[in-house]
């Protein structure tokens, strides 16, 4: 009866040191909204800030101005809580302050906001 005791007691152990790994994961990978526009998300600075590259910009911030900014980083944010960064998304003299949460393994909301009173958060799904 000893080993059903031990395998209980790794499960237990197992499953409270899952949460904690959950809460320091970076997202990373490319995340589309729902009108396409992508950014590929990867662990920079120290390993816990995000960096943002944009891969696809659709809808009407799709200006011959903006598609400059495809392929470039344009967001980079410190992790200020367990799921969360805040930073700045730039693109050509526009800038946002930006805040990514991530909400479950597949999806995070990027709350942008310029001025501190016009704000919008979209929700970006795993490609």
């Amino acid at each position: 009866m000893r080993i059903p005791k031990i395998l209980a007691i790794g499960a237990l152990c197992a499953a409270t040191a899952i949460p904690v790994f959950a809460a320091t994961t970076v997202p990373s990978g490319t995340f589309v909204d729902s009108w396409g526009t992508s950014f590929k998300f990867s662990p920079c600075g120290d390993g816990t800030d995000l960096c943002g590259v944009l891969t696809n910009l659709e809808g009407k911030s799709a200006t011959e101005e903006n598609l400059a900014f495809v392929g470039k980083q344009v967001m980079q944010a410190e992790q200020v809580a367990p799921n969360q960064w805040k930073g700045e998304l730039s693109a050509g003299g526009i800038s946002a302050e930006a805040t990514v949460t991530m909400t479950g393994p597949d999806t995070v909301d990027i709350q942008g906001c310029r001025g501190g009173i016009f704000c919008q958060t979209l929700t970006y799904t795993k490609a």
